[in-house]
């Protein structure tokens, strides 16, 4: 894991961030900052994304990380962008590739101990569970994690707030992904001040979990 990876993930949180206007990015990277998050993964489901990452990278200190990467093209845009690390939905050798080749960390999405495997064989020991909560939650992911000791995960996928801890109790979750302290509404609304409240109780469930409080 690059450094600069292991200090976006350190606080135990990943902010998924699915913005439609640019705007909302500078107040955005603001709030989170003020919570001590240290990253936000925004996702291409909106075409203001690659803009929204640009800003945050140019107005904050955040790691910013790009979501939904599902193509080579993808990755070459959001590399263009700024994003210092790419999470998929799926597991791509494509994607896996280019991501080498531009030396940017990626988090390939599995579900299953094959697509694990299949990801680890590429290089990729730091995945994404997702979508955790439809793939059997907690329970689930322990059991896949006792199967794979090399892995490390960020599960991502259906996790709220009442449901964080128990994940990030598991040894091998490094942080976990997330939408309620940064949801669509919030950003349209401007809610900054929610979403830095929001993000507060989120990493200090996560120090709780951790044992780091």
């Amino acid at each position: 894991m690059s450094d600069a990876l292991a200090r976006a993930l350190a606080p135990g949180i990943v902010p998924v961030v699915v913005a439609e206007a640019a705007e909302v990015a500078a107040p955005l990277a603001e709030a989170l900052e003020a919570a001590g998050v240290a990253t936000a993964e925004v996702t291409l489901r909106t075409s203001a994304a690659p803009e929204v990452i640009r800003r945050m990278v140019a107005s904050s200190s955040l790691v910013v990380g790009a979501g939904t990467v599902r193509t080579a093209a993808d990755v070459d845009a959001v590399v263009e962008a700024g994003a210092a690390y790419v999470v998929s939905p799926g597991l791509s050798r494509r994607v896996v590739e280019r991501c080498r080749e531009h030396g940017v960390p990626v988090l390939p999405g599995v579900a299953t101990p094959t697509e694990a495997m299949a990801a680890a064989e590429l290089g990729a020991h730091l995945v994404k569970f997702f979508p955790a909560e439809a793939n059997g939650g907690v329970g689930a992911l322990r059991a896949l994690s006792a199967a794979l000791p090399g892995s490390r995960f960020v599960p991502t996928g259906g996790i709220t707030a009442a449901s964080l801890r128990h994940y990030l109790e598991i040894p091998e979750v490094v942080a976990c992904g997330g939408s309620w302290m940064v949801t669509p509404q919030l950003l349209d609304t401007g809610a900054f001040d929610v979403v830095r409240r929001l993000s507060l109780e989120a990493v200090a469930v996560a120090r709780v979990a951790r044992g780091t409080r």
